[in-house]
This record gives structure tokens, C-alpha cells and sequence, in this order.
């Protein structure tokens, strides 16, 4: 055979890669693998163990101690023990600890690629040239913020011990994106790896005692979903970091609703890979090897679902399946392989029925000819073309290696096609006219979009999802906020509990003439409006005077609020500068009123007219303080490590509820309402519930302000009834609610139909008029939601 047979074919030969020094580790490690507790490997608690698997061969690789309530108490009892020394460390200090981290892994490199290469499956080619070296750079890049932190984030702490749990499809690499900036920021660390994929994390953990990091920093325990779970329930620990799937996550929304613990998921996808018909076609071609086929399709953000524009859809279709054709599937440690193994053999099943009812279901299949390894788990590379929008196969997560493909006509039509999923983790779009490529980009339901490219990641880029793929952000300034709290919340104490309903006293008649009904309706889409129920509340002063009355609104009421809020898009898309100017607007109608307000104020709370004039001060400035951060509160240029930048791009998570605080009951309301109508929410707001007239005295100052309608509505009534619409509507992006710890808990077990983001306060009081606690910056960063756009350039 000729040397230009060779080139055309691609028919080379296997080049295996030696893996005695992994199986060498393995053998030190034959009598099995502890949990790392305090800087010391220690059997399980129970005695109890089991055994990982190799994907590629189904033989047994290690025997791993099963994590039980012992083990997960003796871990966090040594992360607590550890946790507060760590933080008092300089930022200098922890930078070295994390450079050496960073340096042990260079040195280690090989040894941890071949040791995740067998453990997972995934060809070493991958874990040798992206997941360690990725993992590195982080440790790299978070040094630097550890360095930094005392001016970068002067007004934040630490939040405290930390449990995280990652998945088996980037073992290595997830445990660098959790551990990293949890240990750079003054935080310590228990990890549970998934039970397929736990050697690296135990390699890395003998790396790290090697590399002097102090006992109890990072501990590891090992085990199955029930260990996970004892984690997760853990009362010690205050903060959960998850990367998995989107039932596991639901459920740990649920089991930490109420608890404080602050909470990252991120979660499944399905991802649309948009192919115009001015793409260069070969580099979106090689985009789907990369997009489905790097890892198996093992990968949350793989760009599933391919959309392609009908009059390019045949030759794109043709050019992917000859190219499919030389795709080489094969052992791991092969390194002229393309594809390696399966998870596991419960994988390989779920990807073969998938596949099955997506062909029963009218979709043509195409699987590369290609000869597959005896033995282990592995599948073809598959494609599945004709594929209708509501199909399982274009709607539910396969997690393997199986592309399906639609077509569209029109940009507006590729848009729709791509938001049309519960998810909303990434994306990627294809086309030489950059203008249109943008376009798409920003109107994509996605946490992550990259442009005619695919699965970049860096260190230094916010990665994270929308919608049903989670919430929070890991890496870059973005990821860093997951693990600080506001140093202005620290010590707050518990609201002190609001007295019930004043009630009306009875007042004997005269012959003056009755007042005229002013009973204050709900406000939606910019009308007053009668609550559903004809129900309305009477508003008594603290010495049972009645001074008005408020609709009681139901479920109905919420219906229309959100209906109205969803029809108020536009306000989204409005320029920044318009957003200012009408919240300026509002501050100078709300000033003109200023006595009035501070009346309703005293009359409802018995407040002084001194604390009551002050609190409308506050809100004016509040107001101000919204409309200057309106068109400022911008997003950034990331500058990776390639030939390109990523543009973080703050944007408006949609409809939000707001359920307000008892106390305070206009700088409340504003305070909360105002950075989001900023940011370009809409926003479906209740007032406080003993004190709602200042909201409703405040809707006239809406309508006299140029205020959209639909930006904001207002419904009065229980709070806690209320937020149990809010929270299961599934057309609510986000929910706030402050008030009572039963109110926080209720929000967030509900909020897990949808996964919304929610913003509570478990029940603490918040001084309004403290702008380091209830303003600022600190809003506005859960005020939206950071697009990633990642654009690559050169030739």
C-alpha cells in the first residue's frame, strides 16, 4: 500500500498507548480504594465496598469503599474543622497551594489521561489533550482569583464547607471546575465522584496530600446515588455544587428547599447545532464530529439536534454520512481512534431504545459501516435524519453518540426550532455572514453559544444553563459569585415575626354621608383590574382604623399577570437607555407624591413621619440608583486561550414573580422590583401582605411614567398562596420571595417543576435602608442570566 493509500483511506493501524504505570497504580491499590478524609485514605465506616468497572472490557478495575452517614459526617466534620483556617490563609497562600495543584497535574499528566481513559472509556486522545490540560488551566486560572480576591471581591466571604457532585462523562475535568474556585475562594471541599468514574478523584487526591494541601481542605468519598444523597441532606454543609441530570437535580432542589444551602446545578441538554446555507459546510461537517461524537455523545452540552437549512439539507446530509464513514471506534487507549466506549451496559440499553422509538416514530437511520471492538459497550456513530420537532428523539437527552436532524427555511423558523426544548444549555450556529450568525446567537434560549465552532471551554468562560439545564455559572468572575455570599448578609438575624392582620374595629354609625368606594384593584397589563374572585381585604391601621381595602388575588389573577408579563417581550429588547430614562421617570413621579406616600406609610404602619419621609427618600434613590445602572450594568470580553474571545452578555431571564417583605412597604417592593425592570424583566409582583397600599398607590405613578404594560403588574393578597402559583407556574423564569422561612421553603420545592431560579431569604431580616445589604450590584447579578458567545476568528 502507498504512502497517498494511506492518506486517502485513513487505514492506519492501532497505536495503543502504554498504560503499565495506570495498571501499576491500580496493582498498589489491589486490596481497594478508601474514602480521603483529613488527609488520610480510610476504609468505609460500614466496611462496606463495591466494584468499578473497565467500559471497554467489562472486567473489574477497582474495589471502592461505599460512603455511608459516617463517612459523609467524619467529612464534613474535617471540612468544617478545616474550613475557617483556610479562609484566614492570604489569598497569596492559597494561590500556592492551588499553583502547586496546578503543576502536579502537568507533572502527572500522562498517568491521570490513561487512568481516566480506562476508567471512562473516552479515547485517550481526548483526556490527554483536553480534559487534563483543561483541568490544569483551571487550577492555573483560579490561583489568580485567589490572588486577586481580597480587591476583586473586597465585599464578599466565603460560603463556607462545600458538597459537590460530578458525573462520569468528565471525571477529571469536573472535579478541577468544582474544586478549583471552591478551595482559590476560601472554601472547603467534599467530593463525591460518580461510582462509574471515581479513580481520578482519588488519584488527584494523593496528588494533592503529595502537594502539601493541609488535612481536611478537600476530602472524597466514594459510593452510589445514596451517598450523593446523605450529602446533599448533610445540615453542615452550605453550599451544593451538582453537575448531572435533570431528575437528579429536580430532587436535590427539593431536598434542600428551606435548608439555606446555596445551590448550582448543572444539568442536561439538548442542544441545537444551527447550519445556515451560507456555512462553510466541511468545517460544520467536522463541527458534528465534534459536537456528537467527541466522548461518545457523553456530554450535557452536545449538539444533539441539527438544524439545517433545506436548500443545503441533502448535500449536508451526504457530505455527514461519508464522513461517518471513517470514524474509527475502539479501545480507549488507542490513539488513532475517533470513539471508545460506552459508560456502561445500562447506558448502551437506554441509547439502543432511544434509538429504537425514534425510528418507530418515522425518523430515517444512518449508522456508520464500521467494525465495533468484542466485547464492552460500544455503539456506532448514528444519525437520525426526518426527524419531527416533538419526537422523543429531538426532545429527550440520549447521551450517546446519536445526532438527529430537522430542517428549517427561515432564521425566525431556526430560532423557533431551536428554543422549542425544556432545556437551555448550549448551543452552536453555522454561517460565513457574522451579522446573522450574532442575530441567532442572542435570540437562542442557551447559557453557552458558540459560533461556526463547537465544545470550546476555558477556565476563564462562564459555563451553565437556562430553563431545565439549571442555574449558577462555573468558571470565570461569574462562577466565582457560586461560591461567596455578601459580606452585608452575614449575621442576619431571623425577621422578627409580623403581627397578624390588624383587624377592623367596630365604630358606631352617624348620619354623615359614607365614603365613596376606593378599594384598590389589582393592576395587570396596564389596567386596573377586579381580582377573579370578588374577594377583596380590609387595610386597618395599628389602632383599627380602616384605611382602605386591597383584591384578594387567586390563581386566575396570577394567570393574567403572567400573561401580560409574557406579552411585555419587547421591554426585554429595549435599549438600555430607554429602560433609564423610564425608571428616572418613575423616581421623579414618585417625588412629586413624595408626602403623600410617607402618609400611607405612617397611616398603615404607625411609623414616624421622620422614618416614613425617609423611606420614600430611600425608594427615590433607589430608583435612581436603577436607572444609573440601567444602561452600565454591562457584560465582558473573555479572552480564552484560542484564536477568538467570548463575549459574557448579561440578559433578561424573562418573567419573574416577586413576592415582597412584610416590613418596609414601599422600599421593599422597590428595591426588588427595580433591578429587575433594569435588567428588562417583566415582573408579576405581590405586595406586602399586611401593608399592600403603598404598591397600589404606586401603580398610578406606573401609569403616568411611560411604563410599559405588562412590565409590571401587581396582585394583592396572601403571600404564601400567591407564591405557590408563582412557584409551579411553569411560564415564571424566576421567583424572589421575602418574608417568613416557611415562605422560602414553599419556593423553593415548588420552583423544581421548571427548576426557576429563585432569589429568598430563608426568613432573615434585611435592612432596607442599608444599601450595602438591599442594593446594587448584588441584585442585579440574579437579575439576569450570562450568555456566553463564544467567537472564534482567523482563517
Amino acid at each position: 500500500m502507498t504512502v497517498a493509500k494511506y492518506f486517502d483511506e485513513m487505514s492506519y493501524g492501532p497505536a495503543p498507548e502504554s498504560d503499565i504505570e495506570a495498571r501499576d497504580w491500580l496493582a498498589r491499590h489491589a486490596s481497594g480504594f478508601g474514602h480521603f478524609i483529613n488527609g488520610a485514605f480510610v476504609p468505609s465506616a460500614s466496611g462496606k465496598n463495591f466494584d468499578t468497572f473497565e467500559p471497554a472490557t467489562g472486567k473489574v478495575l477497582a474495589k471502592l469503599a461505599n460512603g455511608g452517614a459516617a463517612d459523609v459526617d467524619n467529612a464534613v466534620a474535617a471540612a468544617r474543622k478545616a474550613q475557617a483556617s483556610w479562609a484566614r490563609l492570604p489569598g497569596h497562600a492559597r494561590a500556592r497551594h492551588l499553583y502547586a495543584l496546578a503543576r502536579m497535574i502537568q507533572r502527572h499528566a500522562r498517568l491521570i489521561a490513561v487512568v481516566e481513559a480506562i476508567d471512562n472509556g473516552k479515547p485517550i486522545r481526548e483526556t490527554r489533550d483536553l480534559d487534563v490540560p483543561l483541568a490544569a488551566r483551571h487550577f492555573y486560572h483560579h490561583a489568580g482569583w485567589a490572588q486577586i480576591q481580597d480587591t476583586e471581591f473586597a465585599d464578599h466571604v466565603p460560603v463556607g464547607v462545600v458538597g459537590q457532585i460530578i458525573p462520569w462523562n468528565f471525571p477529571f475535568l469536573m472535579l478541577a471546575w468544582k474544586v478549583a474556585p471552591a478551595l482559590a475562594l476560601g472554601n472547603t471541599v467534599i467530593l463525591k465522584p460518580a461510582e462509574f468514574t471515581s479513580l481520578t478523584a482519588l488519584l488527584f487526591a494523593e496528588l494533592a496530600s503529595a502537594a502539601g494541601l493541609p488535612t481536611g481542605v478537600l476530602n472524597i468519598v466514594t459510593g452510589e446515588g445514596e451517598t450523593g444523597a446523605l450529602l446533599v441532606g448533610h445540615q453542615d454543609i452550605d453550599k451544593i455544587a451538582f453537575t448531572g441530570s435533570t431528575e437528579v437535580g429536580r430532587v436535590i432542589r427539593e431536598r434542600t428547599a428551606g435548608s439555606g444551602k446555596s445551590l448550582t446545578l448543572e444539568l442536561g441538554g439538548k442542544s441545537p447545532f444551527v447550519v445556515f446555507d451560507d456555512a462553510d459546510i466541511d468545517g460544520a461537517v467536522e463541527g458534528v464530529v465534534d459536537a456528537i461524537w467527541f466522548n461518545q455523545g457523553q456530554v450535557c452540552c452536545a449538539g444533539s439536534r441539527l438544524l439545517v437549512q433545506e436548500g443545503i439539507a441533502d448535500l449536508f446530509h451526504e457530505r455527514l454520512k461519508r464522513r461517518m464513514e471513517t470514524l474509527r471506534v475502539g479501545q480507549p487507549l488507542d490513539k488513532c481512534i475517533d470513539m471508545g466506549a460506552i459508560i456502561a451496559p445500562v447506558q448502551l440499553t437506554r441509547i439502543e431504545a432511544l434509538v429504537k422509538k425514534g425510528v418507530s416514530e418515522g425518523a430515517t437511520l444512518h449508522q456508520a459501516k464500521i467494525d465495533l471492538p468484542k466485547g464492552g459497550s460500544f455503539y456506532p456513530p448514528t444519525l437520525l435524519s426526518g426527524v419531527q420537532p416533538t419526537s422523543i428523539v429531538a426532545t429527550e437527552e440520549i447521551f450517546g453518540p446519536v445526532a438527529v436532524s430537522m430542517t428549517f427555511r427561515t432564521p425566525e423558523e431556526a430560532i423557533q426550532l431551536a428554543n422549542h426544548t425544556r432545556y437551555g444549555l448550549a448551543a452552536s450556529v453555522w454561517s460565513e455572514t457574522i451579522g446573522l450568525a450574532l442575530n441567532v446567537a442572542a435570540k437562542l434560549a442557551a447559557g453557552v453559544v458558540w459560533v461556526n465552532a463547537t465544545n470550546l471551554f476555558d477556565a476563564a468562560v462562564g459555563f451553565g444553563g437556562k430553563r431545565e439545564s439549571g442555574f449558577g455559572r462555573e468558571g470565570g468572575r461569574e462562577g466565582c459569585y457560586e461560591y461567596l455570599k455578601p459580606k452585608a448578609w452575614v449575621g442576619r438575624k431571623a425577621r422578627a415575626a409580623m403581627p397578624a392582620l390588624l383587624q377592623v374595629k367596630p365604630v358606631a354609625g352617624d348620619f354623615a354621608l359614607p365614603t365613596i368606594d376606593r378599594t384598590a384593584k389589582l393592576f395587570i397589563g396596564g389596567k386596573q383590574a377586579r381580582p377573579d374572585g370578588n374577594y377583596s381585604r380590609v387595610i386597618a391601621s395599628p389602632k383599627g382604623k380602616a384605611i382602605g381595602e386591597v383584591g384578594e388575588g387567586n390563581r386566575k389573577d396570577i394567570r393574567n399577570a403572567v400573561v401580560a408579563a409574557q406579552a411585555a417581550s419587547a421591554w426585554s429588547n429595549a435599549t438600555t437607555h430607554n429602560r433609564a430614562q423610564i425608571l428616572y421617570y418613575i423616581a421623579e413621579n414618585l417625588s412629586g407624591r413624595a408626602d403623600e406616600f410617607a402618609a400611607r406609610i405612617t397611616a398603615m404602619t404607625g411609623a414616624s413621619a421622620a422614618n416614613a419621609n425617609a423611606e420614600v427618600d430611600a425608594a427615590i434613590s433607589r430608583l435612581f440608583t436603577y436607572a444609573a445602572w440601567a444602561d452600565k450594568y454591562e457584560g465582558g470580553i473573555h479572552q480564552p486561550p484560542l484564536r477568538g474571545v467570548a463575549l459574557a452578555m448579561p440578559e433578561a431571564i424573562g418573567v419573574v414573580g416577586v413576592i415582597c417583605p412584610p416590613e418596609a412597604p414601599l422600599l421593599g417592593f422597590i428595591s426588588l422590583v427595580a433591578p429587575l425592570i433594569a435588567a428588562g424583566n417583566r415582573v408579576v409582583a405581590v405586595p406586602s401582605e399586611p401593608f399592600p397600599l403603598s404598591a397600589t398607590d404606586f401603580y398610578s405613578v406606573l401609569e403616568t411614567s411611560d411604563v410599559p404594560a405588562g412590565v409590571v403588574n401587581i396582585v394583592t393578597g396572601s403571600a404564601i398562596e400567591l407564591a405557590k402559583i408563582l412557584a409551579a407556574h411553569n411560564d415564571v423564569d424566576a421567583l424572589w420571595a421575602f418574608g417568613s422561612a416557611e415562605l422560602s421553603t414553599t419556593v423553593e420545592k415548588l420552583s423544581s417543576g421548571n427548576l426557576k431560579r429563585t432569589f429568598v431569604d430563608n426568613g432573615k431580616a434585611t435592612d432596607w435602608m442599608d444599601r450595602a445589604a438591599a442594593e446594587g450590584a448584588l441584585y442585579l447579578r440574579r437579575a439576569v442570566d450570562v450568555k456566553n458567545i463564544w467567537i472564534p476568528y482567523g482563517e
